[in-house]
């Protein structure tokens, strides 16, 4: 394969593409060129076919003549600023950091600073300079977790990291272990697999749906029961869908701990939180304190513990692990306080 030089026109002859589509061949045979990248080549007029600009839904033929030409990378229109961030691991393809909570992952209309987008510009400079990985507003970002959620995040600084790492995250190898406390008293393990869709009485909430969802796994154990009674516990991630955790949770009465958005999701969890609440006012009036802080800030007790996944380029299998920032592990200490011996 020629190497595609940004900023320079390269020559392909298609030798083993008879009758492939245009987009799924450059996909299939340059690492720098995803599908949808390659798509917007092509609409671009940045790829020709026998000397004439090409469609993406051309058929090849063995012997077709091509030139590709990839755009030298733009500066990002968004401002890198100075927000401190913990990096668990760095190397020239992708890094690992702990995202704390309260922080927007990527801008957004009328959000435009102050996300980890801008954090990570600040940081990680080549981001700057990439333009297109993973799009002109997210910048290396290949997975997200929540606002107001905490914990490890993968962020990927080439084209060809961000290609592998997300289709590792589309096939659901990448191991993902989230730790939590949620109200009621949590089964020792289980696993859900209740399909989740928008909520179609509040239309950014997200709910399990008999109809139109989308498939949801989501397996857990406790690790301690506190009074309330309270659940510390552990969930993996077999899939990845929007607020997964907090509505699977919710939605079999178990509402996490600060979740403003889906403790009222459902009566019984409703009903789970108010007793807890009222036991906890009563007999650890410490940790009803810390509850409820948390509630009003918003903050749910949520926390991104452990990632794993392969290296993109080396094969590696990598692993790391966060533990419970200092909000969350002192929700812990007050209820683990009044705990009876």
């Amino acid at each position: 394969m020629p190497e595609l030089i940004p900023g320079a026109w390269a020559a392909h002859a298609v030798t083993d593409g008879e009758g492939e589509r245009l987009d799924a061949y450059l996909a299939k045979h340059f690492p720098e060129i995803s599908r949808s990248r390659g798509q917007k080549l092509i609409e671009e007029s940045f790829v020709r076919r026998n000397g004439t600009a090409a469609k993406a839904n051309n058929r090849l033929s063995n012997g077709d003549q091509l030139e590709i030409f990839l755009p030298a990378p733009k500066e990002l229109g968004l401002r890198a600023e100075d927000i401190p961030l913990q990096i668990l691991f760095e190397d020239d393809h992708l890094a690992v950091i702990v995202k704390p909570a309260g922080l927007v992952v990527h801008p957004a209309p009328g959000h435009e600073d102050g996300t980890l987008v801008n954090a990570l510009l600040h940081h990680f400079t080549d981001l700057a300079r990439g333009g297109g990985i993973g799009g002109e507003l997210r910048p290396g970002i290949v997975h997200r977790i929540d606002r107001q959620t905490s914990g490890i995040l993968l962020v990927t600084k080439t084209d060809l990291a961000h290609q592998h790492l997300s289709k590792q995250f589309k096939e659901h190898t990448i191991t993902r272990r989230y730790q939590g406390l949620c109200f009621g008293a949590l089964p020792a393990s289980g696993e859900w697999n209740d399909p989740i869709g928008r909520d179609l009485n509040e239309r950014k909430r997200m709910a399990v749906v008999e109809t139109g969802g989308r498939s949801a796994r989501t397996k857990f154990r406790r690790l301690e029961k506190f009074v309330g009674p309270m659940s510390l516990f552990e969930a993996e991630l077999f899939t990845g869908r929007t607020h997964q955790i907090r509505v699977h949770f919710s939605s079999h009465a178990f509402p996490l701990a600060g979740d403003a958005v889906y403790t009222n999701a459902i009566r019984a969890g409703r009903r789970n939180k108010e007793i807890g609440m009222q036991t906890l006012a009563k007999k650890a009036p410490e940790a009803f304190e810390v509850m409820k802080a948390l509630l009003e800030s918003g903050r749910q007790f949520l926390h991104a513990a452990h990632l794993g996944f392969e290296h993109p380029v080396t094969g590696a299998i990598l692993t790391f692990d966060s533990e419970l920032p200092a909000d969350l592990k002192s929700a812990v200490l007050s209820l683990k306080a009044c705990q009876e011996p």
